[in-house]
């Protein structure tokens, strides 16, 4: 398996305080959640995690923020919040910290959005950060595609180079490749990885990346 470790940060623009937050945040909710029992968890995920089915009949509203801190397992959470160290803090450095925010939690909420189109019958709790992240990763994508991201191969312990549009590239063909291939509301269901918040996400990054593309481009002249 792959995974980014690092990029070209860049060294101008603000400081992000965001970025670090969120990854505090997620994991202080995260370790909270380790500790109760698992009816507990159960219960804290049915009420704060977004249901399709009742959102769609116009409860729990709120979910559409809560369940992006929400995590289901120590892969889930390490995973997401490696992806969001190495990309939203460039994002974040060149665009400031409140439109930041607004484009984080945006994409959150439109990447839940688009897991809820596609399977909204469904009464399996979506959690997760990785729609927000992925927004992270389309904005990356367009504003610094020419950034070398550091990958550690896990199966011989290297790491190698990779400019960010073939790795952010082939990471998006591997969503919507899976995506596709869940479509059906059981076979979303028993997949366990809410490939079309990913790929809702992602296109909502790219947009927002083309708007922010110029301010990028002055950060890397």
């Amino acid at each position: 398996m792959f995974f980014p470790i690092g990029d070209v940060n860049v060294t101008r623009g603000v400081k992000p305080i965001f970025t670090p937050l969120f990854i505090g945040l997620n994991m202080a909710v995260f370790l909270w959640m380790f500790q109760l029992n698992e009816y507990e968890q159960t219960d804290l995920v049915m009420q704060f995690g977004c249901i399709p089915n009742r959102l769609m009949h116009g409860e729990g509203i709120y979910t559409l923020i809560t369940s992006i801190f929400l995590h289901g397992g120590w892969m889930h959470i390490i995973g997401n919040m490696l992806f969001l160290w190495v990309f939203a803090d460039n994002i974040e450095s060149t665009i400031g910290y409140v439109r930041f925010l607004v484009f984080y939690l945006g994409g959150g909420i439109f990447a839940t959005l688009v897991h809820v189109f596609f399977s909204m019958n469904s009464e399996v709790p979506c959690v997760g950060a990785s729609g927000a992240i992925a927004a992270c990763l389309g904005a990356y994508m367009v504003m610094f595609p020419g950034s070398r991201i550091k990958v550690l191969f896990i199966l011989f312990l290297s790491s190698f180079r990779v400019p960010a549009y073939l790795f952010l590239g082939i990471w998006m063909i591997q969503q919507t490749w899976a995506g596709i291939g869940t479509l059906g509301t059981a076979a979303i269901e028993s997949s366990g990885v809410a490939y079309w918040a990913h790929i809702g996400g992602f296109v909502y990054g790219l947009l927002a990346g083309i708007f922010f593309y110029k301010e990028a481009k002055a950060m890397r002249d």
